[in-house]
């Protein structure tokens, strides 16, 4: 019986393929879904990057549908539905089918926003956002998307991404989208959608229904081409030109952009999140350990500080303990107490809510967790009001700061609150968004102490608590310097002391080790790589003085690169390009498997080749005899490279060093888990796999998975908060025992009882030394370095060492210092940060208004130098895109097809890009916008000239200041539609 349902299940499913590609958004269903394998996972949000949702919704279906089934799929595959939000698609799936007229009515009313598109994107998009969390249209993370967009990229695009998602809502959303746009106040916008007059008693959805139903005539007149699409697809995919970092990977607080409805209580967060936080216990009271306590007693008298204490030493139980003792405090004095804990990285909200804050804190208080990631339909501003204490990530609160700076009723002053929690507290430097907020409370006390003299009263301020395993030394050689650079820290949170102690017996010693490592007896694949590299440096006629794949070699190459861009010198630019390729391709061999070195040049010359070919064959591309020349090097050589690559007799001893350590230790412990820490994306994924793929490792236990960043700086794809969160579950509770990592998992994440870490090829400073080390917590635990050629680790450790010594030595200068003393070097800091605000503030105006005149600017092709355009033939989409549509420019390049261009939004689509018709270079993309084809360029692609001087770094637009002329989309339009009206009368 149960094999029949199974089949009918299958036969539904398949039936409404067409409306579940419409209904389902992969990304999130895939969270809920435990039944399809993380490989398959992975495949379907490729496919999701590369070919836009729909697809990937296809590739979903296929998979859960599969046989053979696993018990219970059908249901587990809805309850995944239904928990990411796609209500309406697990309708469809269970055949709980709306009424046909319903349905119809409900595809009219896509169709007719997709109709008013124009118009539409020029609403309010922050205010309607807004009010669509309020009437449930959009989820949280709706929202935070919507508002990252608005930021990002405008409020047209903003637009555009909220009305692709609310166009997924069940049949109603209609309706409720009208009262939106009544409530805040769209009255043309209003009247457009509805048909209803101005005069009209806008009450109730059944007249507006009636008014959409009226129209729909309209919307049956779109082309037939329109028809054809799956109603939705038009609007996928949204993304951005620039990049983000690495470091500010997918750790990073995102703004949360929403007012939400009062009818939830703010506590209580929707569906699992509500689960996991009934689950977890309450605790007793808190009691501290002497050192814990001796930290913490000038913050339980009121002050401000900094509490120092190593990873693993309780520094978040004692905040916990006086955040406590906080409220209790306050609610004695009659008074309330508004408590907010800071984090820098997502997964540290949900970790410090659930392991600390909620246990002991739940039965006389009201605590709740937000982040870029929390699912709470209620806004930021009601959070603080309804809660004692709030954790959230920090760019959450600068954000509501900033609205309370700039007039907004939902916004958030630092009067609101009476502690604030930093945890790693380090961060509150020079651009970083601790340093902003702390930099709004130093401006106040300054506000503050005038207001006194004047006898008038002052804005009260909150109590502030930094927590920090190593404050650092800045990059100081001399003791004065580190002194400097932790009483700033000390100055920009306004610390009136900075506490440490020794841990005394509740020390854990853990077993240092430096593993050295030889160099090749033979590298034959190496020899390779550098005999191709010395071939390429005689025929562009360069002369290294460094070795070759070293750290300076490659800044080398960078500058000749650079350098012979700006001079037109195409011999010497491309060789160097390619030089660089090799370069990282020899590192690659000297810190991961040779295998991985190929596969990443050869990778990189099939991409070159096909740079040189034409989709239809109608155009030759100019291969220039030195890059004829680097072709037929790599062939020559490929053969060869390949073959040693397999050879396993010639891999690097770093390689074997570190194999022989993960053997040692988990075959000499009971139950061993570690961390290996490694430098780039890379080389994580490929230690992963080459740890997957060798048995020995299967056969005493060890179970490997990675955990990467999730900026998309690298031209490695980075992971998803959701991969990374599943990865660190299952971390914790043991199906991963070994965690190859990027440095995003140094810091504050809570991975318990790792009995071993080891940093392979990876030293950056002293604070990160330290985190790192503090990620071994439990008994006889061990910190291994493993050397990687050229990564002169062993000397930076050093380094580090003599850093953290000094450091601790500069810590106990100035806890020795007298507090009138101390106090006037913190008052002389923060005066010097006040005025290095107010100067930076200036020039950031000043900068704002000084815009070169666009025919100033010269673009020329970076591949083979030809003059392309000026700055007058560029125009600007949406204060983001530069496009250039001017005849003469739409003759020098040729179009390809690109799916891993797709972007689908609702005013615009990328499918291809352009490139240099004479030589082949990536120019930029091709947009269709609003139905205008749009050549897009991309700066980095080009050699700009302004007044006459070659700019030798221009790799984003922001680093050119020219103010492009706006898109004129009506002049365009019009041109347009003349030359569609010409073609017809010519073949009429």
């Amino acid at each position: 019986m149960a094999s029949d349902n199974d089949e009918v299940n299958v036969a539904v499913i398949e039936d409404f393929r067409p409306r579940l590609r419409q209904y389902i958004v992969v990304q999130r269903v895939l969270d809920y879904i435990d039944f399809i394998g993380n490989d398959q996972k992975e495949r379907i949000r490729q496919k999701d990057r590369t070919e836009g949702n729909g697809a990937a919704v296809d590739l979903l279906i296929s998979s859960v549908t599969k046989k053979p089934h696993s018990p219970g799929w059908f249901r587990a595959f809805v309850d995944a539905l239904v928990n990411a939000g796609c209500e309406h698609a697990a309708d469809y799936v269970q055949a709980k089918l709306p009424d046909p007229e319903v349905e119809a009515e409900n595809d009219c009313c896509v169709r007719l926003i997709q109709l008013l598109l124009p118009s539409l994107v020029d609403m309010d998009t922050k205010t309607v956002c807004t009010h669509c969390f309020s009437a449930e249209l959009l989820t949280q993370d709706d929202t935070e998307i919507i508002t990252a967009t608005i930021e990002n990229q405008g409020p047209q695009s903003g637009a555009s991404e909220l009305l692709r998602r609310i166009v997924r809502c069940p049949p109603g959303w209609f309706s409720k989208f009208l009262n939106v746009l009544r409530d805040t106040e769209h009255p043309r916008l209003y009247n457009e959608l509805s048909g209803v007059s101005p005069d009209c008693d806008m009450q109730g959805s059944d007249e507006k229904m009636l008014s959409l139903k009226n129209g729909s005539e309209a919307c049956t007149e779109m082309s037939a081409a329109e028809e054809s699409c799956d109603s939705i697809q038009f609007m996928e995919i949204s993304t951005t030109e620039n990049p983000q970092d690495e470091a500010t990977d997918l750790y990073e607080g995102a703004s949360v952009e929403s007012k939400l409805p009062n009818t939830l209580e703010p506590s209580q967060p929707d569906g699992a999140d509500s689960e996991a936080a009934a689950r977890v216990p309450e605790k007793a009271d808190i009691v501290l350990r002497d050192y814990q306590m001796e930290v913490a007693r000038p913050a339980l008298e009121g002050k401000n500080i900094i509490i120092c204490l190593p990873t693993g030493s309780g520094k978040t139980r004692v905040a916990v303990y006086i955040t406590k003792k906080h409220l209790d405090g306050r609610r004695a004095e009659g008074k309330s107490g508004k408590v907010v804990v800071l984090v820098n990285k997502i997964p540290l909200v949900e970790q410090h809510y659930l392991a600390e804050f909620l246990p002991y804190l739940k039965q006389a208080y009201k605590v709740e967790r937000v982040s870029g990631d929390s699912q709470l339909k209620i806004s930021f501003t009601e959070i603080v009001k309804k809660n004692d204490v709030i954790i959230c990530t920090a760019q959450i609160l600068e954000n509501y700061l900033e609205r309370s700076n700039k007039g907004d009723d939902e916004g958030v002053n630092l009067s609101d609150l009476t502690l604030i929690v930093i945890d790693e507290c380090h961060h509150t430097q020079k651009g970083g968004v601790y340093n902003h907020i702390m930099m709004r409370y130093l401006k106040q006390k300054n506000k503050n102490m005038r207001l006194k003299k004047e006898q008038k009263q002052p804005v009260p301020l909150p109590q502030i608590l930094g927590l920090t395993a190593s404050p650092g030394v800045g990059g100081a050689t001399k003791m004065e310097k580190a002194e400097e650079h932790i009483l700033r820290i000390c100055a920009n949170l306004d610390a009136s002391k900075i506490m440490t102690r020794s841990l005394g017996e509740f020390t854990k010693e853990q077993r240092k080790i430096v593993v050295t490592v030889e160099d090749r007896n033979e590298d034959p694949f190496g020899d390779v790589i550098k005999t191709i590299m010395n071939a390429i440096h005689n025929h562009a006629e360069l002369s290294p003085t460094c070795d070759l794949g070293s750290q300076n070699y490659e800044q080398w190459v960078v500058q000749k690169e650079r350098k012979a861009a700006t001079e037109e010198n195409q011999k010497v630019r491309v060789c160097a390009e390619h030089l660089r390729q090799y370069s990282e391709g020899l590192n690659l061999s000297n810190t991961i498997r040779m295998r991985d070195s190929f596969s990443f040049l050869n990778k990189f010359y099939d991409e070159e080749i096909k740079k040189k070919t034409t989709p239809d064959e109608e155009h030759t591309i100019h291969i220039t005899d030195t890059e004829r020349f680097l072709f037929n090097l790599f062939k020559d050589n490929k053969e060869e490279l390949q073959k040693l690559a397999e050879n396993p007799e010639y891999e690097n001893d770093s390689l074997s060093k570190l194999r022989a350590k993960i053997l040692q230790e988990f075959s000499t412990r009971d139950a061993a888990r570690g961390i290996i820490f490694t430098k780039t994306r890379r080389s994580a994924i490929a230690l992963s796999q080459w740890i997957q793929e060798n048995p020995k490792f299967a056969d005493i236990g060890v179970k490997a998975s990675y955990v990467i960043g999730g900026g998309d700086q690298s031209v490695v794809k980075p992971m998803t908060s959701a991969e990374q969160k599943d990865v660190l579950t299952k971390f914790g509770n043991g199906e991963v025992n070994l965690l190859i990592a990027t440095t995003v998992a140094e810091e504050g994440l809570d991975i318990p009882e790792c009995n071993f870490v080891i940093r392979y090829g990876l030293v950056t400073n002293e604070i990160a030394m330290i985190q790192a080390q503090g990620r071994g917590r439990a008994e006889d635990s061990s910190y291994t370095l493993v050397e990687v050629k050229n990564s002169g680790v062993a000397e930076k450790e050093c380094v580090n060492e003599y850093r953290k010594t000094m450091m601790n030595k500069a810590i106990d200068k100035i806890r020795a210092l007298s507090q009138t003393d101390y106090d006037k070097r913190i008052m002389e800091f923060q005066m010097q940060s006040i005025m290095e605000e107010k100067v930076r503030m200036t020039k950031k105006k000043q900068k704002g208004v000084k815009n070169e005149n666009p025919s100033e600017v010269k673009f020329s092709c970076r591949g083979c130098s030809k003059h392309v355009c000026t700055g007058e033939d560029i125009e600007i989409i949406e204060n983001m895109h530069r496009v250039n549509l001017t005849p003469e420019f739409c003759e020098l390049f040729i179009r390809r097809e690109n799916t891993t261009l797709q972007e689908r939004l609702l005013d615009y689509e990328t499918n291809g890009f352009i490139a240099c018709k004479d030589c082949g270079q990536r120019w930029g993309s091709m947009m269709l916008y609003r139905g205008i084809e749009c050549p897009c360029l991309h700066v980095k692609n080009f050699v700009v000239t302004l007044s006459g001087k070659k700019i030798s770094k221009c790799t984003k637009w922001s680093e050119l200041a020219v103010k492009f002329s706006a898109f004129d989309y009506a002049e365009h339009a019009s041109k347009v539609a003349e030359s569609s009206d010409e073609e017809e009368s010519m073949t009429s």
